[in-house]
């Protein structure tokens, strides 16, 4: 007996090691043939940005379960832990079948920690979404970085106004955002197209919401002001301004008032519109068309059709799920790298209906454009009326020629 018990045990364990067998090798077939490494912000830094990894995952599959993309997320006090964020990087190098990594915004540590991971596996491709750091630094260390273009976008918003019907443009800020390159470059390309365009150019200040006066009372000082300017450029106005806790207030006046607006500093359907309109969006969350179709109806009635616009998707997911599309198409083979074409196209996979177009970034000291260095823009979607063409204008060269400071 004890014989027999001894010959069927060890069937019983051969039968095992070769169902174990054949399980590990139908796993093997179903593996990836290669890793996208993605990291963003957490939910409550940058939740855009984290769901155009979550998309990723949901068409390519989670490397943890065989798929695709590996996704982290850096700390949400990126600058006191950039350590922690350079290793978060650096890890994906350790794994032998990472093709790409992905840092959507690339905050700062971003550039050495590509440094390190290009030192350790030269063949990972780098992509850089919205670098918080210096252009050249991050120039040097990624393959290719990607900013919303504030150059093109200087003239683009201002013939989106003219279209619309504007004869004034009114542009808000305060004496910080205008000592940077990207918004007080954009601000004298902006003076120069309306000038172009026979438009009337303003500059009003309002607080910066960094200063004593905090977020409540920047804010406080649009409700109160925009009554004013309306009155005093007429509702043929359309305005802009550089900061997000501006926006709200802005938008909430201007559909009570008059006026018009072509889109945010960063544009996006959930950019000022939603607490403007009073809207809650949990329902519609993570979907744009749902997203856009219900901030529109609520533009449109309150007498807002044709005179308010937006992008019609959230740049940050769009360049976290574009770039991650981007370098999928590359590492199999489908584009090559540095194929500005295929990378619109990467885009616009994330944003049916919509398109995108894409320049070089040009440093506005010297004047060289960089080839690693894009800067991209997608066609404006006005509530009522629809997309204008805003990627197919012919923009001067000599827009591009405008330098900072001067």
């Amino acid at each position: 007996m004890k014989k027999g018990l001894s010959i069927l045990l060890i069937a019983l364990v051969a039968m095992a090691l070769v169902f174990t067998g054949c399980q590990k090798k139908d796993a093997d077939a179903t593996q990836a043939a290669f890793h996208i490494g993605v990291v963003t912000g957490s939910v409550s830094q940058s939740e855009d940005d984290l769901r155009g990894a979550e998309e990723l995952i949901k068409l390519y599959g989670d490397a943890k379960s065989g798929g695709m993309i590996s996704h982290l997320t850096y700390p949400d006090n990126f600058m006191d832990q950039m350590d922690t964020t350079i290793s978060q990087i650096l890890s994906f190098a350790d794994d032998p079948l990472c093709k790409a990594i992905v840092v959507n915004q690339a905050v700062p540590g971003t550039a050495e920690a590509f440094k390190r991971v290009r030192e350790k596996r030269p063949d990972i491709l780098l992509f850089a979404g919205e670098p918080h750091e210096d252009p050249p630094v991050i120039q040097a260390a990624a393959d290719i970085a990607v900013n919303s273009d504030f150059i093109s976008r200087g003239y683009t918003i201002i013939w989106a106004a003219k279209e619309l019907g504007a004869k004034t443009f009114v542009h808000i800020s305060f004496p910080r955002h205008m000592s940077y390159e990207t918004l007080g470059l954009r601000r004298l390309i902006m003076e120069q197209a309306c000038a172009d365009l026979g438009i009337k150019f303003v500059f009003e200040t309002a607080p910066d919401p960094t200063t004593e006066v905090g977020v409540a009372g920047a804010q406080q000082y649009i409700l109160e002001k925009v009554p004013q300017w309306v009155e005093k450029y007429g509702k043929e106005t359309a305005f802009f301004c550089t900061n997000d806790a501006h926006t709200e207030p802005l938008l909430k006046q201007l559909l009570a008032f008059g006026g018009m607006f072509v889109e945010a500093d960063l544009p996006s359907p959930l950019m000022g519109y939603p607490g403007a309109l009073g809207l809650d969006l949990t329902a519609e969350a993570g979907d744009f068309t749902k997203i856009l179709a219900k901030v529109e109806s609520a533009v449109v009635e309150k007498g807002g059709a044709g005179r308010f616009g937006t992008w019609a998707y959230s740049y940050g997911f769009t360049v976290t799920a574009g770039l991650g599309e981007y370098a999928r198409r590359i590492a199999a083979g489908e584009v090559q790298k540095g194929d500005t074409a295929a990378l619109s196209d990467s885009f616009a996979m994330f944003t049916p209906g919509a398109k995108w177009a894409s320049g070089k970034y040009i440093n506005a000291i010297t004047g060289q454009a960089a080839d690693n260095h894009l800067l991209v823009y997608m066609d404006t979607y006005v509530f009522g009326k629809g997309y204008l063409p805003t990627t197919a204008q012919t923009i001067d060269p000599k827009y591009y020629q405008i330098k900072f400071g001067n």
